[in-house]
């Protein structure tokens, strides 16, 4: 049975260019703004799920349509494809370390865009698995009040490296840093404990960096865990939510939610 796709309806979409790239960005609400980044493969329907709850609690949300098909259900064949396009698109530079990626300057321009039209102090950032890191490269601009990294996956963590990158340059970490030290600029981050994809080793290198100003959110997802997680759980903030209070993964989407509301309001 082929799953339904995402209802798209009362999402207004227009093209935005920023950074010299062009994308489709979806936006709907009313309050303080949020960019929200899809993972991969796209505005699948739990991105969509998620847009919505962010809406329902008060947010206006932006989300740029950065790859795949706007609404499409996740299948192995078409996350595949997504990924292999993705890996090799110079915008995300999925492999690189110490890098800014072109994209960052894309989100940048958006958030700049979404925060001169909502009424909150400065807007809020979440990236996803793929587009985690980027949330945190887009806190180099003032608008940007509270980034949210989402088991953040690139650089593709392959060798000691690229596990122990943080996603971005360091003269974007730098300024990231100071902004966190001199402005009271806050993060989140949030991963499962066995998530190989968004390694350990790069949230220690964030901490370390950002010190108490990088809130971390690790649920356990070790073998006889008592949130029932599976060893391959991922998608913090969309498929591993049940809608059941205690829940891990419930309770992290209402602290994302708190987090933005204190940051931007």
């Amino acid at each position: 049975m082929t799953a339904p796709e995402a209802d798209l309806s009362g999402w207004a979409v227009a093209p935005f260019t920023g950074g010299g790239y062009t994308h489709d960005v979806y936006r709907k609400g009313t309050g303080p703004g949020a960019v929200l980044i899809p993972e991969i493969p796209g505005i699948h329907p739990g991105v969509l799920a998620l847009g919505n709850y962010l809406v329902d609690n008060g947010f206006t949300v932006a989300m740029p349509s950065l790859f795949g098909e706007s609404g499409r259900p996740k299948t192995v064949g078409y996350v595949a494809a997504s990924i292999s396009r993705a890996c090799v698109a110079r915008e995300f530079a999925a492999f690189a370390t110490n890098k800014q990626r072109p994209v960052s300057l894309f989100l940048q321009a958006l958030a700049r865009d979404l925060n001169a039209s909502t009424p909150g102090k400065g807007v809020g950032v979440i990236g996803q698995c793929f587009t985690g890191g980027f949330a945190l490269a887009a806190a180099v601009d003032d608008s940007v009040l509270a980034p949210v990294l989402s088991q953040p996956s690139v650089p593709l963590p392959l060798g000691a490296a690229r596990r122990r990158d943080p996603g971005l340059s360091e003269a974007e970490l730098t300024t990231v840093a100071e902004r966190c030290a001199n402005e009271g600029l806050c993060a989140m981050g949030l991963r499962f404990s066995e998530d190989k994809t968004a390694p350990a080793e790069r949230f220690a290198t964030l901490k370390q960096r950002l010190g108490d100003a990088f809130e971390v959110i690790e649920i356990d997802s070790s073998p006889g865990n008592a949130g029932g997680f599976g060893k391959m759980a991922h998608s913090v903030l969309t498929d591993e939510v049940r809608e059941v209070a205690g829940q891990p993964a419930y309770e992290a989407r209402k602290r994302v939610v708190e987090f933005l509301a204190q940051r931007l309001t």
